[in-house]
Parts: structure tokens; C-alpha cells; sequence
């Protein structure tokens, strides 16, 4: 905090003792990537509740882009000295490195004092914020990667039924492409390339060759036949997305809602954009979880870390806000804006939508899968997400070449 700024809060401190208050509002600068229309009206629920809730006031910080964009200024930032006050992080191995160098303020009071290992659920997310057996982040949501989002507007133009899986998403793709609409939308970045291919990975090859090689890092298994056929329905998807030139994920979910292509692989945050547009779920459109062939859900995410600071005014800012992102109110408001099941497990969402609620059954049947980023380093992450973002780009690149080269990241994975 620069020094103008010390002076204004301690000239503001004396003002407010002077009429018998002993509180001192802070100013919390909080960055974040959420811009799209969606999640832009997710976020401000967490500012309106700090501001109205507390004597504090909520600095936005939205960085435009992708969480790959701006994960690495967020991180930047705080290694180099000017550190904002809290920060959306994915809670997994991402900020391992800064929990360990102590640039992170520990939570355990807070998390102990309200209980949160008796209310989080899966509690696996919580585990994900902890290090050595304390607490540094609060997760704020459950999102889930494995959903095939289907336009009703584009079908009924096709003259075909909307698809009930992915075969018949696959075999309706003709009839699509006849009348000039494109069977699959995708956005041009890299983390939505590898996310699709997360979810094709689950749905055709199985959760349990997933994790064969996510979380037991088994080489033999990335070079199986069964993930080769997994690669070569990825380069089905990659034929179906010809035409889908956009870049960004939710210009890619306005082609659906708009009826331009057929569907979209996208995590559930896709909802708030369909909620923005004014459109229905089961209505307006369909949402497959696991592609309509393994419905399952990934317990991945975002959290809040706060880095750490020597003011004690904005620490105790940082864990009221903290707990008040937990809080069972705050945890409505924010998930039915976002599309994301909230992680407390006694709060009442009877304003779910069709989409919403059926990843909540799928939640309540214990049908959940950890997020790969709770399981791989940033390091092999990257690897593979170059690997398959060259692969979606180079249509003379096989699926027998590009699965050759992710067994062996996969064989030197941490």
C-alpha cells in the first residue's frame, strides 16, 4: 500500500473514532476473469453482499480473458510485491507453490470457527485449499467440465430430434451441416480444447481409464486401445467443429443459444449465459452431463486465496470476506447467477433450473470425479494442453501420433 493511501485510511480511522467507531473500512482490491455476461452477474453478487454486509468496500479487478490469461498477471503480481487482496484461483495445485513460499494468509481460524469441513461438500474440495493441515482458500462452487450443452432452435431447423447422447449428437451432424449450421461449437483457445477433450475422455474411454492415467499416472494405459479410440472420437470432434471460427468460450455458447451450431462441450458456467439470454433449460435447450453416456460430475472449481499482507485492517477484511463467501445466502445468490452447484450441502435451491438440478442428483448419488488440475502439476497441464491444442489446429495430425505423445507426457508426469 503505497503511502498517500496509508495516510487517507489513517486520517479516515480518526474520523471514525471521533464518532465512536472503532471500525475501519477497507478497501479490498479482488481480481478475477470473470467478464462474460454470466458470470459478470455472478460476481457481482459476491460485491453487493461485502459491500451491503460489511464496512468494507469490494475493488474490482476483472481481468479480461481466460483464467490462462490471467492466472499468470494474478501471480505475477503477488511475486513481485503488489499483491491484491483476494484473488480467484483454481483451488488444486495451482497456487501449491505460493502457499509454500507463506504468501498466502491461512485460514484455519475462520474455517474452524464456522465449521466449514462439516458444511463443504464434497469435502475433497476443502481438501484442495489445505496444505500441511491448514487452510489457505475457500472454495466458492462446484463447476463441472462434463456437459454437452444442445441448441433446441438449431434442431427443430435441421428437421431431427435433439440428441439424447453423443452417437446421435454425432450421427445428427449431417443434417446440421445441411442447412449451414455448425454441428459443434469451440471456441479457438487452448483450455477449452483440452477441457472437451477431458470430457470425451470420461464419456468414451470410462472413468476408470481416466483415472488410470490422471491420478495414477499410468503410461500403459494413455497408450491402450481404448484411449486411442478416445482420440479418434476427438478427431470426430474436431471435424464437427469446422466452421467455428470464434474464440472466446461464450461467444462459442452464443451459437447454441442462438442457433448457429448444434452444441457446445463446455462446463456448466455456460448456464448464466443462457440465463442472461432469457432462455429455458429443457425448453430453449438441453444439457447432456457426461455427453448423455457416463453422467458423472468433476468436483473442481473456483476459490478465493487473500494474499497475505502487514496491515492487520486489511487482514481482517480478507476473512470477513472470506466467510462471507461461504455463508448459506451469499452461496444461492452467486451459484443460480453462475450456473455452478454451490458447495455447501444444507443450503435450498428450490429456484434450480432443469440443468442445475440434474447435477445436483448427480451430486446427491455420489457420481463425482476429482478436476484434473487437483491432480496434475501446472507443468504436465501445459504439456498436454499444447499437445491437443496443435492437434485440433493440424487435421494431418492422427490420433495414433497425437496419443503416441501424450503417453509419454503422461509417462514423465508428476
Amino acid at each position: 500500500m503505497d503511502q498517500l493511501k496509508k495516510i487517507l485510511i489513517a486520517t479516515s480511522a480518526m474520523g471514525a473514532m471521533s464518532l465512536g467507531s472503532a471500525a475501519l473500512a477497507a478497501d479490498l482490491e479482488v481480481t478475477h476473469w470473470w467478464t462474460s455476461g454470466g458470470e459478470a452477474a455472478a460476481v457481482a453478487e459476491f460485491a453487493k453482499a461485502f459491500n451491503e454486509k460489511t464496512d468494507h468496500n469490494w475493488v474490482d479487478g476483472a481481468i479480461a480473458g481466460s483464467g490462462g490469461t490471467a492466472r499468470p498477471i494474478i501471480i505475477s503480481r503477488i511475486l513481485g510485491g503488489d499483491p491484491m487482496a483476494a484473488t480467484q484461483l483454481n483451488h488444486g495445485r495451482q497456487a501449491e507453490e505460493l502457499v509454500e513460499a507463506g504468501l498466502m494468509l491461512d485460514l484455519t481460524d475462520v474455517a474452524e470457527a464456522e465449521g466449514w469441513r462439516d458444511v463443504v461438500h464434497p469435502v475433497s474440495l476443502l481438501d484442495s485449499c489445505t496444505v500441511d493441515g491448514r487452510v489457505y482458500c475457500v472454495p466458492v462452487n462446484i463447476h463441472s467440465w462434463q456437459w454437452l450443452w444442445l441448441s433446441h432452435q438449431a434442431y427443430a431447423d435441421a428437421g431431427v430430434d435433439v440428441p439424447t447422447d453423443w452417437s446421435e449428437f454425432v450421427a445428427a451432424a449431417p443434417a446440421l451441416e445441411a442447412v449451414d449450421k455448425v454441428p459443434l461449437a469451440m471456441g479457438q483457445q487452448g483450455w477449452q480444447t483440452s477441457g472437451a477433450f477431458g470430457v470425451i475422455n470420461v464419456a468414451i474411454g470410462g472413468l476408470d481409464l481416466w483415472r488410470k492415467i490422471n491420478v495414477d499416472k499410468d503410461a500403459a494405459a494413455a497408450a491402450s486401445p481404448e484411449m486411442l479410440e478416445v482420440f479418434q472420437a476427438f478427431a470426430e470432434a474436431r471435424s464437427l467443429s469446422s466452421g467455428s471460427n470464434v474464440q472466446d468460450w461464450n461467444l462459442a455458447t452464443n451459437m447454441v443459444i442462438t442457433g448457429q451450431a448444434g452444441g457446445q462441450i463446455m462446463g456448466d458456467w455456460a448456464q448464466g449465459e443462457f440465463q442472461v439470454a432469457g432462455q429455458t433449460a429443457g425448453e430453449d435447450y438441453t444439457c447432456l452431463p457426461g455427453l448423455g453416456v457416463n453422467e458423472i460430475i468433476s468436483t473442481g472449481g473456483d476459490a478465493f486465496y487473500f494474499p497475505k499482507t502487514d496491515d492487520p485492517e486489511i487482514t481482517a477484511a480478507q476473512k470477513e470476506l472470506a466467510s462471507l463467501m461461504l455463508s448459506k445466502e451469499v452461496q444461492v445468490a452467486f451459484n443460480l447467477k453462475k450456473g455452478s452447484l454451490p458447495v455447501r450441502g444444507d443450503v435450498d435451491l428450490q429456484a434450480a433450473n432443469d440443468c442445475m438440478r440434474k447435477g445436483l442428483d448427480i451430486l446427491a448419488k455420489g457420481n463425482i470425479m476429482p478436476s484434473g488440475d487437483q491432480l496434475l502439476t501446472a507443468d504436465t497441464s501445459s504439456q498436454i494442453e499444447d499437445l491437443l491444442v496443435e492437434f485440433w489446429s493440424d487435421t494431418s495430425m492422427t490420433a495414433e501420433m497425437a496419443q503416441e505423445r501424450y503417453a509419454d507426457i503422461i509417462s514423465n508426469a508428476d
